[in-house]
């Protein structure tokens, strides 16, 4: 039941960031900018063929290759049961759905919708894909650092005493 829960929150992110990337590329015009919230957001249509930043530009068979061994290494991860508390499981979710609706846009579009630029600071127009990326690395580190009981075990030297 839970894995139902997990995977359908997976295909919530990536159906929520289709949409989103879908009424951008119908009401804005590539380089547009409309307000979303003044001084500190606004929805800016850009098409990037790189990843944060426009790294590696062009790089669209990589991202693609890449980003289907990120998605068995994550199916992996819960079929072989190397994650099983609910918080990481969580941020394999956000990771996957974030993953999948980016490698959407660069299978069929050779390159990524992006549209919220932030007023207040410099940083890369981002998407919701990108935000569930995020979210979900950021909760996996969370994991790792607090939750995850097998990092934080020494291995035992009973033969030692």
């Amino acid at each position: 039941m839970f894995y139902g829960i997990l995977a359908a929150f997976a295909v919530f992110s990536v159906v929520l960031d289709q949409v989103v990337k879908y009424l951008v590329v119908q009401h804005i015009p590539l380089g547009g900018v409309v307000p979303l919230w003044p001084g500190v957001i606004h929805l800016t249509y850009v098409k990037n063929t790189g990843m944060s930043f426009s790294l590696l530009q062009g790089q669209r068979w990589f991202f693609v290759v890449v980003t289907i061994l990120i998605l068995v290494v994550l199916f992996l991860a819960v079929r072989r049961k190397w994650i099983t508390h609910p918080l990481g499981l969580w941020a394999l979710a956000a990771i996957a759905g974030g993953a999948a609706g980016n490698f959407i846009d660069r299978l069929f579009l050779g390159y990524v919708v992006d549209m919220f630029e932030v007023e207040f600071m410099r940083f890369a127009v981002f998407n919701v894909a990108d935000s569930f990326l995020v979210c979900g690395a950021i909760l996996l580190v969370v994991y790792v650092l607090f939750f995850d009981r097998k990092a934080g075990k020494e291995p035992s030297h009973d033969s030692d005493r």
